[in-house]
């Protein structure tokens, strides 16, 4: 059996079940493209682990694709489409895990400066503005951001209504006046629809902006503004990484402002449309601000003061 065919119908079943599948699905088509046109049993263990370790250093993504690559092996032997599986039986170690890169205010400042039309080409300089100030300002991930509709922002009732996100959760999100003023200039600026598109956000000639020309457009301003890590680190800052500086900016507002970090820390989970508080922990990375916050509200309680 071919194994673009296997990759096809494991695909296909995963989908009717109900699974969302897309990052499991450009896994596995990159694993068909990377063995090229050969049957099932002609895939070995060396041409495996040359796809799974990549061209740089291992990083956790290795299990993720380790992880589908075993689906779609159990899928095959249980079928007995396959008397063996190619995979390795241990995962490398992870020399360097990954760590959000969370951006000072200066630095989010220049990002906003360095906004011109030279570099949005493909969008006005006002809907990148606005797409930066929505994933920072509002904590959206960025395919929430770009699948908002027209209908999703209600600018007087300053909220967002995000609908059908990761997890197929769906959930109102409050914004400050600030950001609501941004989109209500946003509306009387932005390009005219064709009709059929209906979202928030729209590209020069009306259409829905796509993800990868946020990213394309984000790395130049990137650039322009100098918002870089060290040299030769592999992961450069990301738009993604706008919630995770929002979520931890809000921690480090409620240690100076003298909140209750727990009871912050169950609604930042909610605004942020979290299952569980596990997941709201991966936002939050230990800046030297945050540690030094942390740090004196835990000295007050050890010497007796309040905690608050």
């Amino acid at each position: 059996m071919k194994l673009r065919h296997l990759i096809e119908q494991y695909v296909a079943l995963k989908q009717s079940l109900g699974f969302r599948f897309r990052t499991e699905r450009r896994i596995l088509q990159g694993f068909g493209h990377a063995m090229g046109k050969i049957t099932l049993g002609q895939v070995s263990p060396v041409a495996v682990r040359t796809y799974l370790d990549g061209p740089g250093p291992v990083t956790p993504y290795w299990m993720r694709k380790w992880g589908t690559l075993r689906g779609l092996y159990r899928f095959a032997l249980a079928r007995g489409l396959a008397r063996r599986g190619p995979l390795p039986l241990s995962a490398p170690k992870v020399a360097v895990p990954f760590t959000p890169y969370i951006y000072s205010q200066p630095e989010l400042r220049r990002l906003l400066q360095a906004v011109t039309p030279e570099r949005t080409k493909g969008l006005s300089p006002q809907t990148m503005r606005t797409l930066l100030l929505l994933l920072y300002g509002a904590g959206l991930r960025l395919s929430e951001a770009l699948k908002l509709e027209q209908a999703d922002v209600d600018i007087p009732e300053r909220l967002l209504q995000v609908r059908q996100s990761k997890f197929f959760k769906s959930r109102l999100v409050p914004i400050g006046p600030k950001l609501a003023k941004a989109l209500a200039d946003y509306q009387t600026e932005r390009p005219a629809g064709d009709g059929s598109h209906q979202r928030f956000l729209r590209a020069n000639k009306g259409a829905p902006v796509s993800v990868a020309a946020s990213e394309r457009i984000f790395r130049a301003l990137r650039l322009a503004a100098e918002v870089k890590r060290p040299e030769g680190c592999r992961y450069q800052p990301r738009l993604h990484d706008l919630r995770h500086a929002m979520a931890t900016h809000c921690l480090v507002n409620g240690y100076r402002n003298g909140a209750d970090v727990q009871a912050l820390l169950v609604n930042l989970s909610v605004y942020l449309g979290h299952v569980g508080l596990s997941g709201t922990q991966k936002y939050l990375t230990m800046t030297p601000d945050l540690r030094q916050q942390a740090g004196a509200r835990f000295a007050r309680y050890a010497l007796g003061g309040s905690h608050e």
